[in-house]
């Protein structure tokens, strides 16, 4: 998408077979430009023109035509778009100025039938129309990313914490540990030079000790396999004991979990698809309505440029009967563009104002299928989520099971592992017996006891290893928490941001407003109107917070009191001026001024000249460009300097 940046160079339209001009090529520069002329003089059909070369689908082909052209040059880039007419429809081509019109069409092209401008004016939900372009279900989605995240995180603070209270035990018991070792190495070494002593002493038997010494050594790594063995069952029957809690704790989770039919989630699939296919019906009706609606608007106007065309031709003599009766008379007639009938104006007129009130219907229905549909996301979000969690505890009991198995096996396979060590030990220390004498008494018994200290050196030493290993994975464990920490403030940050999002976008829109309509009232005057304002109110509670605007209108009488009134009893320019400050409002909150370069405005006659120019004055300094459609009367009060445009 293109970005507006202080643009200087005007923009080159060529348009062809758009509403209803046959062709026309019109340069704007930047700054305010007005295209003033009678009625039926395709202003409307060039602003229109204007919106599809920015990407607006908002645009009816000339009724004669199949086909047309709309073809804009800014900055040094072409942009080109094509209009094929398609059964009842019109199917668009080419690439406009903005990747994604909607919030354009919503805030910056403020035409008659601006949604945005009636909906201020009409005192419909505000709100909904502010927030009409926000993803608010990615930003749900995106907080409950960002809550799973920092819950991984403090889950995995508040182990490393855990742990870290255990490392004065484990260093307390490390210093011990080494005591130990020392204090065992020191009685070695004494039974060792014992035991040198005693040998130089005894010259003969040599074989015999021998002998000895190979089965002493043999029972020491015996017994040692034994311990060893030992140990590993107790840490597979620690792991057991662990295993069953955590099924247990996972059994207790389970039965809180209701039991969800599959139907049950069929049946609400199946709501949800009918719902978006409602959903989506309306919206194409919406906009069939809103193009039928805006086709016989342009027909209307090219209707009138006919009868008006015609008459200048008659020459003098026609003494003005037609445009008198076109411009002044409420029985005007018009040449029906369906039938070919002459029908009266006003009926044509009354048909238009019946579908512009069945489009505010069938928009009111849609908003009411949406809120459906939420709901019904909302509660197949939930089940979802449910079912989810019981898959997941039924696998993880699966896991457990399948390992329990696998650790009683090894358990029993331990056991007879010990059984049979236990059976090795024995006869050893029979075939050790065996080789006592009285001779080799006292060097049996040293040997005895050096082969246990022997042992139970390497034991604690085993024990040494298994406790500095566990201090050092604590030790790294603490010092990757302050990482975690940070990452846990990011996170933190990143949440506050995505979950004041929505009250931040609601409240600027507010703010905009009432500083706006605040200024513009001062400026332009109108008599006993103290303030109109939006209030936001929130509603519910909890994480069921909703909100909505309320407009305010505040009057003064002609003693100073002042005293609430409502939308209904503003005179027709002062629900216009209403319109355009929220569609302004709107247009800032979004931030279309760094990206649409146009703001177009339409429709204004029923605000008095003076105050138009000063609106115009006011909305010129939000766009690059402003293109303004007025009537000749009107276009005299604008400053001279801004740019006319009296022929399209």
């Amino acid at each position: 998408m293109a970005t507006s940046e202080q643009l200087t160079e005007s923009a080159h339209f060529s348009v062809e077979n758009i509403g209803g001009i046959d062709y026309t090529e019109v340069d704007i520069p930047p700054g305010v430009t007005v295209l003033t002329g009678k009625n039926a003089t395709n202003r409307t059909s060039f602003l229109r023109s204007i919106m599809a070369a920015m990407g607006s689908q908002r645009v009816s082909l000339k009724g004669d035509a199949d086909s047309g052209k709309v073809s804009m040059t800014l900055d040094g880039e072409t942009y080109e778009r094509t209009l094929k007419r398609v059964g009842d429809g019109v199917q668009f081509e080419g690439e406009g100025y903005l990747d994604d019109p909607e919030v354009a069409d919503l805030f910056a092209f403020l035409l008659e039938t601006n949604d945005a401008r009636q909906a201020a004016a009409r005192d419909d939900q505000l709100r909904d129309v502010i927030m009409q372009p926000v993803d608010v279900d990615a930003i749900r989605a995106e907080i409950r990313r960002l809550e799973s995240d920092k819950g991984e995180i403090n889950d995995e603070l508040a182990r490393i914490e855990s742990r870290k209270r255990e490392l004065p035990e484990l260093e307390k018991r490390r210093n011990t540990l080494r005591e130990r070792i020392e204090e065992k190495r020191d009685e070695l070494a004494e039974l060792e030079e014992e035991i040198d002593d005693s040998s130089r002493d005894v010259e003969e038997g040599r074989k015999e000790q021998a002998e000895l010494e190979e089965r002493l050594q043999e029972l020491r790594e015996t017994r040692s396999e034994l311990e060893s063995a030992r140990r590993k069952i107790e840490r597979q029957e620690e792991s057991v004991s662990s295993l069953k809690r955590e099924r247990s704790e996972l059994e207790d989770d389970l039965e809180e979990l209701p039991e969800t039919p599959m139907g049950d989630h069929r049946d609400l699939d199946a709501e949800i698809d009918r719902l978006r296919s409602e959903r989506q019906d309306l919206n194409t009706e919406i906009n069939e309505l809103r193009s039928l609606i805006q086709y016989n608007e342009e027909r209307l106007e090219a209707e009138d440029y006919d009868l008006l065309d015609g008459s200048e031709a008659a020459g003098d003599g026609s003494n003005g009967s037609v445009t008198d009766q076109l411009v002044d008379s409420d029985s005007e007639t018009v040449v029906c563009w369906t039938c070919g009938s002459s029908v009266d104006r006003g009926q044509i007129e009354s048909t238009i104002e019946r579908l512009k009130s069945l489009r505010s219907e069938k928009v009111e229905e849609l908003n009411d299928v949406k809120s459906q549909l939420d709901e019904r996301k909302a509660e197949q979000r939930e089940a979802t989520k449910k079912q989810k969690r019981r898959s997941e505890i039924e696998r993880k009991l699966d896991d457990i099971d399948a390992e329990l198995s696998r650790r009683d096996e090894q358990i029993e396979a331990l056991k007879a592992q010990r059984t049979e060590l236990t059976e090795d030990v024995e006869s050893l220390e029979s075939k050790v017996e065996s080789l006592e004498s009285a001779d080799f008494q006292e060097i049996l018994s040293l040997h005895k006891e050096a082969n246990q200290l022997e042992f139970e050196i390497d034991s604690l030493e085993s024990d040494l290893e298994e406790v500095t290993d566990e201090i050092e994975e604590i030790e790294a464990a603490v010092e990757r928490a302050e990482e975690l920490r940070e990452e846990r403030a990011e996170l933190v940050d990143e949440l506050t941001d995505q979950r004041t999002k929505i009250d931040q976008i609601e409240s600027e829109a507010v703010e905009s407003f009432n500083d706006h309509m605040e200024s513009i009232l001062d400026l332009l005057g109108y008599e006993n109107i103290e303030r109109i304002w939006i209030e936001r109110i929130e509603e519910g509670g909890g994480n069921d917070v909703q909100t909505r605007f309320e407009l305010h209108i505040v009057r003064t009488t002609e003693n100073g009191a002042a005293y609430e009134d409502t939308i209904e009893h503003l005179s027709e320019s002062e629900r216009e001026v209403t319109g355009l400050i929220f569609a302004l409002a709107g247009y800032l909150v979004h931030d279309l001024h760094e990206t649409v370069p146009f703001m177009l405005l339409d429709s204004l006659e029923a605000i008095d000249s003076d105050r138009i120019a000063a609106l115009v004055e006011y909305f010129a300094d939000y766009a690059d460009f402003l293109v303004v459609a007025l009537l000749p009367e009107d276009a005299q009060a604008l400053d001279d300097d801004f740019t006319r445009v009296t022929s399209i």
